[in-house]
């Protein structure tokens, strides 16, 4: 039997490696509560609080799992977060991610008191020393994120996300509320984001829409001419095989890390935020997919960890 200290609160607990159990932090991380985890291990919910959180401590940072262990990388690149509650802090603080597209795997992750140029730094450098191999980053319209990426990734290239992109003009034409422009919205959809193949087909499009929804019309005319200026953003995907043009992939991790955070309700301090984020990475990381639709399907029964790690080398047990 090993024994270990807790870093939190000093106590020492021991780990039978003759019959081992599985961990609790991997069930809470699954979605157990602490009251159903005590109930099932006969232990108050109080003591399972405390058993995850000294499991937690124990467990690998994940910039430095992937620094160890990983260097089979797409470098397709989607980056996004979500916006956590944590005490002391006026408003929720982001906490933002990189997954792997064709790996479904994350490399990094950073939580961070506000998102700012340095939070971006620091998610692009910590990419760098992992030797992460960038191609192209899809990702929101999102200001800091750039110049931050070009600083550590000087010919990585931009996808923006058509998903949030095209958002953005159904609020600005009023969409959902008003008629008035839903035929210019369709058509900018079908003539220069569906259908063009190539660049000349985008030309196209691009003076079908403007002759006939804007040549009068300032509000849509802006907002053609922001196309027309981004093109190699919007549509960066047609010249990267297998790159997608959103971000959907890492959205649905965001739906289950934001179901797990509605049941934590916000975290008591800075240091135990980043303690449990870490932890869902590792989970994420460690558990089989199971309902991966074409063209992951091959995915489905494998973990996105043993994707990444390197060849010849086996995939990390500490999950077990």
């Amino acid at each position: 039997m090993n024994r270990f200290a807790c870093k939190g609160c000093g106590k020492r607990f021991g780990v039978d490696h003759r019959v081992k159990p599985e961990s609790l932090w991997v069930r809470h991380l699954d979605g157990a509560s602490f009251r159903s985890l005590g109930n099932q291990e006969g232990m108050t919910g109080v003591g399972v609080f405390k058993r995850v959180l000294c499991e937690m401590d124990l467990l690998p940072d994940n910039t430095r799992l992937t620094l160890d262990t990983c260097n089979r990388w797409s470098g397709i690149l989607n980056v996004d977060g979500k916006h956590v509650a944590v005490k002391g802090y006026e408003r929720k603080i982001p906490f933002i991610y990189c997954l792997d597209f064709l790996k479904h795997d994350i490399p990094v992750g950073v939580l961070a008191p506000s998102e700012n140029g340095e939070a971006f730094l620091k998610l692009f450098r910590l990419l760098k020393t992992v030797g992460y191999p960038l191609q192209v980053v899809i990702c929101d319209d999102t200001s800091a994120l750039k110049p931050a990426l070009f600083h550590y990734f000087p010919k990585a290239k931009v996808q923006l996300c058509h998903t949030h992109y095209l958002e953005n003009i159904r609020q600005t034409v009023q969409f959902r509320t008003q008629e008035t422009y839903r035929h210019f919205f369709h058509s900018l959809v079908k003539h220069v984001f569906e259908e063009p193949k190539d660049e000349q087909q985008r030309d196209l499009g691009l003076q079908h829409v403007w002759d006939t929804h804007a040549k009068d019309n300032l509000l849509l005319q802006t907002i053609l001419l922001d196309v027309e200026n981004r093109r190699g953003e919007l549509f960066c995907y047609q010249t990267i095989s297998r790159c997608p043009k959103t971000n959907n992939i890492i959205e649905s991790f965001n739906s289950h890390l934001q179901g797990r955070l509605k049941t934590i309700k916000g975290f008591q301090s800075f240091h135990s935020a980043d303690r449990w984020l870490n932890a869902w990475m590792l989970r994420r990381r460690t558990k089989p997919f199971t309902d991966c639709e074409a063209p992951f399907t091959h995915l489905n029964g494998k973990t996105s960890l043993s994707q990444t790690t390197k060849k010849g080398t086996s995939a990390p047990s500490f999950y077990l």
